[in-house]
């Protein structure tokens, strides 16, 4: 147990120390707050609105809303692979393929992230403009072992925290969590403190999902069931399409209490649009 406790506390400095180097890091802790809203009209996203187009009540007080323009927030792509035995052969090489395409799809300004987990948590790549770099850490990547997904995610989401940037994290799972040292409420409730968003790709089976689909909605992200890992490079590609679609919305707050959970309540002024945020952050 001790073995496993070190690695995962060294994967998770490091991921937070080769972050940090680059650029400092943002936290929830400052005064303002960053929601991430997907906005859709007949499933399509819907382009073009400005802050004026959205409402935001946290703990039922309206607050004053900035639009955060794309341009000024790179997209960070923290690449978060099982690794398991489970995943080897056939499934491996869907899953490489489709992380390739993911990077494929990134510009110059965006970074990449890659970390591994089977019984112990790896960082693969640091959070890099290098793609290359990344994909080369990706065709190294092998599958042997149990399955941490709960550390996994947990070091992935602070690979994401460590940046400024606009943090996407997807996670791929083809099954349950067996040799975790980290309690998924735990990180749920660090979830709920971060702006990184998460979105979850899991092979449709008997056993349920819950810490994905949890994780996924806590977030604002989605969580996707698949049929087949073939369908794994169509997948990844469409959420990197979907998060570049979504709204950056920043506010100071004001009239609400500092410490505990914040409930959000973020709409959108047009009509037959729909929208999906986080349901609320946490402070302490």
């Amino acid at each position: 147990m001790k073995q496993r406790v070190a690695a995962l506390t060294a994967a998770v400095s490091l991921c937070v120390l080769d972050g940090a180097a680059q650029q400092p890091s943002f936290s929830t802790t400052i005064e303002a707050v960053r929601v991430d809203a997907l906005v859709t009209e007949h499933g399509q996203p819907v382009r073009g609105l400005r802050a004026s187009d959205f409402e935001i009540l946290d703990n039922g007080v309206p607050q004053q809303i900035d639009l955060v323009n794309f341009e000024q927030m790179p997209l960070n792509i923290i690449l978060t692979l099982d690794m398991s035995d489970s995943v080897a052969g056939e499934r491996l090489e869907h899953l490489r393929s489709a992380s390739r395409s993911a990077l494929a799809t990134l510009d110059r300004s965006d970074q990449a992230a890659l970390v591994t987990f089977n019984q112990a948590v790896s960082l693969g790549a640091p959070l890099t403009s290098d793609i290359a770099a990344v994909g080369l850490a990706i065709d190294r990547a092998s599958g042997s072992g149990e399955t941490s997904l709960v550390d996994g995610v947990f070091a992935g989401m602070m690979v994401g925290q460590s940046d400024v940037g606009r943090a996407l994290l997807i996670v791929f799972s083809d099954g349950v969590d067996t040799s975790s040292w980290l309690q998924p409420d735990a990180v749920l409730d660090a979830a709920k403190r971060s702006d990184v968003v998460a979105y979850a790709v899991s092979v449709q089976s008997r056993l349920k999902t819950e810490f994905l689909r949890d994780l996924a909605s806590l977030t604002g992200g989605r969580l996707f069931e698949i049929e087949k890992t073939a369908d794994l490079e169509v997948t990844f590609r469409a959420i990197v399409e979907e998060f570049r679609h979504r709204y950056l919305l920043s506010y100071t707050p004001r009239g609400v209490a500092k410490d505990g959970w914040h409930r959000l309540d973020v709409r959108v002024k047009r009509r037959g649009a729909a929208i999906k945020a986080r349901p609320g952050y946490l402070r302490s």
